[in-house]
């Protein structure tokens, strides 16, 4: 019987991940209000249902209590969230939070099969994460001063960077994380926020040559403190979110060629300095050549996702703890043996949609500095993903860095929720904008009158008259012009 279930609830798992991945994307598409509200209700319903299949397929295979109170507690954790968000930010983008809730949800599923102890520190630290970001909206919102902090933001992230460079402790062919009070910080995580910010400041206003190169200088001294860490997944991270944001700062493509040529110049020099970095492209151009050895990893990765087939081999119906560090940087090829290709393939669109949700917030705000931060912190999730997700399927070599909100990591973790309530507290400063703009068209609105009390026929006015209807419609062509001009 339980073999049964095992085998159904595969593809119900499946079912349940297609339709709230295509929900996702049917919000992009609908205008009225009311249609998205009754679609992220549906996607609730279905996150409900893909937790409560997932951790009772696990329980009756593991036949472990510790399954029971890790679903109460993850159910806890998703109700109290949704509760939470329509009490205190009733304008924020439910439909972001949902997507952030399933790809947790997806993570906390895998985590569990893998080491159900593991499984239950990630729900503490999401948990304390998510309690920590409910401020940021707030200091999103109110405190302007932020725009103005740029250079606070550069030296913070440097000292950051540089205190791991300094005083960390190498581990797997790079420095990585300080260990400070027990507790293990990856500052390379939270200083992808500064960074942003820092760019952003910069460019908000002034893209100037002599702008860009300052911007750049201070960039490079990143990025090369990183590659001093030998931590070149996240150098590439940076490298790109400061190529995307100039490019979009300035509306100039020579910029990002130039620095798609750099990033061409640098991969070379890093794989003359890094032995490591030779021994990852020889890996990843035929990882069979040392299967025991180097290739171990990505071969392992590769047998399991061609295990599992497209629709998996079921929970706790395959062998993922065989691979390498399934529950970090492979976390991707756990979950395509044991849930499958096709559920993988909805994964993978899931982190796309949360992307275009990302990027739909940005191209509507209005103030460059804000837009910039949106594109940003998007740019570097979505590339993030890539580069994971890329190592998993030797598209690319393996870069270790984990997969957002569904690997275990407590720094990747807590930065990405913190990253997630910007970008909330973003939309509801646009929502915030939006309601003073219908104001101020309510206020200016005239009253219609018995009288007529406007300008004679032909819409002409004398000198002390008020300005006439055909002038007011092209003065507001002309800044709505000039807002889309400026994006």
């Amino acid at each position: 019987m339980v073999k049964i279930i095992v085998e159904v609830s595969k593809y119900l798992l499946l079912l349940l991940m297609v339709f709230f991945t295509l929900e996702t994307f049917m919000v992009l598409r609908r205008k009225n209000e009311g249609a998205r509200r009754r679609i992220m209700r549906k996607q609730i319903i279905l996150l409900l249902l893909f937790n409560f299949s997932a951790y009772l397929v696990m329980f009756l295979q593991s036949s472990d209590v510790y399954m029971l109170l890790m679903y109460v507690g993850v159910m806890a954790y998703i109700l109290i969230v949704q509760g939470l968000y329509r009490l205190i930010y009733r304008k924020a983008s439910l439909i972001l939070l949902n997507t952030m809730c399933m790809l947790l949800s997806v993570g906390f599923v895998i985590q569990s099969r893998l080491n159900i102890t593991i499984a239950v520190r990630q729900l503490i630290i999401v948990a304390v994460s998510t309690m920590i970001s409910f401020v940021i909206p707030v200091i999103v919102r109110k405190v302007r001063l932020m725009r103005d902090l740029s250079w606070v933001y550069a030296a913070i992230g440097v000292l950051l960077l540089g205190a791991v460079l300094v005083y960390a402790q190498a581990y797997g062919g790079g420095k990585l994380s300080l260990n400070i009070f027990g507790v293990t910080f990856q500052f390379s995580e939270f200083v992808k926020i500064t960074f942003v910010f820092f760019v952003a400041g910069m460019l908000q206003e002034v893209t100037t040559f002599r702008q860009v190169v300052k911007v750049s200088v201070v960039a490079a001294l990143h990025v090369i403190i990183l590659v001093l860490s030998t931590d070149l997944g996240a150098a590439l991270i940076y490298f790109v979110a400061y190529i995307v944001m100039v490019y979009v700062a300035t509306r100039k493509a020579r910029y990002a060629f130039l620095g798609l040529g750099a990033l061409a110049g640098a991969s070379v020099v890093a794989y003359r300095l890094f032995a490591h970095v030779r021994v990852r492209v020889s890996v990843w151009q035929d990882p069979l050549a040392d299967y025991q050895n180097t290739g171990y990893q990505i071969a392992q990765a590769l047998f399991g996702i061609c295990a599992g087939g497209w629709f998996g081999t079921g929970l706790f119906a395959g062998s993922p703890e065989n691979i390498p560090l399934a529950q970090e940087d492979f976390t991707f090829a756990a979950i395509c043996e044991e849930m499958g290709i096709l559920f993988g393939l909805c994964l993978i669109l899931l982190c796309m949609g949360m992307y275009l949700l990302i990027v739909n917030i940005a191209m509507k705000l209005s103030k460059p500095f804000y837009k910039l931060i949106a594109i940003g912190l998007g740019t570097e999730y979505a590339f993030q993903v890539f580069l994971t997700i890329g190592a998993s399927l030797k598209f690319i070599p393996m870069t270790g860095v984990t997969l957002p909100l569904v690997s275990y990591g407590g720094s990747s973790v807590m930065c990405t929720i913190i990253m997630l309530s910007i970008i909330q507290g973003l939309y509801i400063l646009r929502k915030d904008e939006d309601e003073q703009i219908e104001e101020e068209k309510r206020q200016k609105k005239p009253k219609r009158t018995g009288k007529r009390n406007g300008p004679p026929p032909g819409g002409r006015t004398g000198s002390g008259g008020a300005a006439r209807p055909a002038d007011d419609l092209e003065r507001r062509i002309e800044e709505q012009t000039e807002k889309s001009l400026n994006w």
